[in-house]
């Protein structure tokens, strides 16, 4: 195992004996004979390891620690000294000492040792490489104003442990939103278990939530835990939760209320402490009036209210979220990344993605394996629109009727006015509010643009 070691003692015979010693095992090293000396190695070099010895002259061993755990929280730091005591072990395992090493060394306890201490250093760099992929394939992308008031709302309910409730249309990204939450508390580090209530027949929810014991039922072979003792600690996202029976629906309740249950088939009580963030596509008051949703269950999820809104309502992260999803599009299939021209963006754009993120995402998919050309532009994206190539043709034809840039503005803003006006109710204050201009701006460019302000029929 390779690796760059840094030794700091006040001692050369301890320098000179664990540097031949660990670079005849093949790691590079460097010494300092000082405190001083040795951060500013460290901040030249960053290491892999640091040996520190606890007892030097000018700064001791325990405040170099202090002070490299501040400067490089992720730097692995053994430490040694010839006046050993556990009082002193202790204090420097809390202070972020991943060991401790006794004068006079064992020198095959000190390969050992380096050698694992290597090994949990590239433990932990491949979990946050692996975590930071995660985090990236399940981030947020939009810097509408809608997005920013949707992080505004996860960066307040991530830190606490309250029951959140999103709600939003299919294809909004309310799994994003849940995960968001999730990697933004103090849950981080613990399990986010997903259960999706609408793919999971009622028949074999309750197992999926609570497990079961050994011959519970015919095929019970052996013990099973649930979604709800798998999260314990962590996260549980209840998807789609409107999908679930009433009865499931009164069992999940209790363990909100108690945070326990029982396996089927089971008598012990198991206690947990999970959060419960729970998602719907269905407004659940008008699942209640039906009959079809608990009232209590609502009460009890709706503690932290989140609405994540559809693409049609955030038109202009359609740019960004493509580009976004070619890049990542190419990463996973190992693709070189396209480029895609403001012509094609214009035609996605006026598409209104009834799927949401979640169509617009397999739009770019299917435009990135089926466009040869390393650049995408609209003559490709139009024959992929859904509904067909025709309606999109004469959009895009449209263009060369324009005889000024002036009427082709004029005619762009009066199809958007009046988009967003259908979008707020024909509302001429709160559409302006949503513009981010005057009212009164908004009454004359409606005048100007002879903007129908009649509703359609």
């Amino acid at each position: 195992m390779s690796g760059t070691i840094c030794i700091v003692d006040d001692e050369p015979s301890i320098l000179n004996m664990l540097s031949s010693i660990l670079e005849d095992e093949g790691y590079q090293v460097s010494v300092a004979k000082s405190g001083a000396e040795a951060l500013k190695l460290i901040r030249a070099e960053l290491p892999d390891l640091v040996i520190l010895d606890i007892w030097m002259p000018e700064i001791d061993g325990l405040e170099i620690l202090k002070r490299i755990r501040h400067q490089f929280p992720h730097l692995m730091v053994v430490m040694m000294s010839g006046h050993g005591s556990v009082e002193t072990a202790v204090k420097a395992t809390k202070l972020g000492a991943y060991d401790y090493l006794e004068k006079p060394l064992d020198l095959e306890k000190v390969t050992i040792l380096v050698r694992n201490a290597l090994h949990q250093r590239t433990l932990e760099e491949e979990n946050f490489n692996l975590r930071f992929k995660v985090e990236r394939h399940f981030e947020l992308v939009g810097d509408s104003r809608v997005m920013e008031t949707l992080r505004q709302q996860i960066a307040a309910a991530a830190p606490t442990n309250s029951r959140v409730l999103i709600s939003g249309e299919n294809g909004t990204g309310k799994e994003l939103v849940a995960r968001a939450i999730h990697l933004q508390s103090p849950r981080y580090n613990r399990s986010f278990v997903e259960v999706n209530c609408a793919a999971i027949p009622e028949t074999l929810i309750e197992t999926e939530l609570f497990g079961h014991e050994r011959g519970a039922f015919t095929g019970a072979v052996s013990q099973r835990r649930g979604k709800f003792d798998l999260a314990d600690g962590g996260t549980l996202f209840l998807d789609e939760i409107a999908d679930m029976s009433l009865a499931t629906q009164a069992k999940v309740l209790r363990v909100l209320q108690e945070q326990e249950f029982t396996r089927i088939g089971g008598s012990k009580l198991i206690k947990v402490n999970v959060r419960v963030i729970a998602a719907s596509n269905k407004d659940l008051r008008r699942e209640i009036e039906k009959g079809t949703f608990r009232e209590d269950l609502f009460y009890r999820l709706n503690v932290l209210p989140i609405e994540v809104p559809p693409l049609r309502n955030r038109c202009e992260d359609i740019p960004v979220l493509v580009r976004h999803f070619l890049r990542v599009h190419g990463e996973e299939q190992g693709m070189k990344l396209k480029e895609v021209t403001d012509g094609a963006l214009q035609v996605l754009a006026r598409h209104d993605w009834p799927g949401n993120i979640r169509e617009l995402r397999n739009q770019v998919e299917r435009l990135m394996i089926m466009v040869p050309k390393p650049v995408i532009d609209a003559s490709d994206v139009i024959p992929f629109m859904p509904g067909g190539s025709d309606g999109a043709v004469q959009r895009v034809s449209a263009l060369d009727s324009y005889e000024s840039l002036r009427e082709a503005r004029h005619a762009f803003e009066r199809e958007y006015i009046t988009h967003r006006l259908r979008d707020n109710g024909w509302k001429v204050s709160k559409t302006a509010d949503d513009l981010k201009i005057e009212r009164s701006h908004l009454h004359r460019k409606i005048k100007l643009l002879n903007v129908d302000l009649r509703p359609e029929a």
